[in-house]
């Protein structure tokens, strides 16, 4: 089995569509571990039972926003160095700054391409292919 066969990878956003099209380029980039959840507080509440290797969020959703899940995550010791990618639907400047302050590791902007998508993770795992 490969690396990426072997990450898990934690999608959160609370759009239906936008998980769907997440978990299929991350299969079609070759990750087969890919867990999704539909809001900040559900993400967290997995992560404490089952942690993933690495979380995509996106920003703006209800309950608990990628930002306050960001902190939530760094402020837990056993989960604190956990890659986390931020999809935000502009490059919103505040927003980076914010996440840069709190450990953020990459963005990425909506809609975001595959090539975009490979990019992002290979920041942070390294190359893909």
């Amino acid at each position: 089995m490969s690396l990426l066969a072997q990450l898990k990878i934690l999608v959160v956003d609370d759009t239906t569509t936008s998980r769907l099209l997440l978990r299929d380029a991350l299969e079609n980039l070759g990750f087969r571990q890919i867990h999704v959840a539909a809001d900040g507080e559900q993400a967290l509440k997995m992560m404490m039972t089952a942690p993933c290797h690495l979380i995509i969020s996106d920003y703006n959703m209800p309950k608990m926003d990628g930002l306050q899940l960001l902190k939530a995550i760094r402020e837990c010791k056993p989960l604190s160095r956990t890659p986390f990618i931020i999809l935000t639907g502009n490059a919103d400047r505040k927003v980076l700054e914010d996440g840069a302050k709190l450990g953020l590791n990459n963005y990425l902007t909506k809609p975001f391409t595959p090539d975009n998508l490979r990019r992002s993770l290979e920041a942070i795992v390294g190359r893909l292919h």
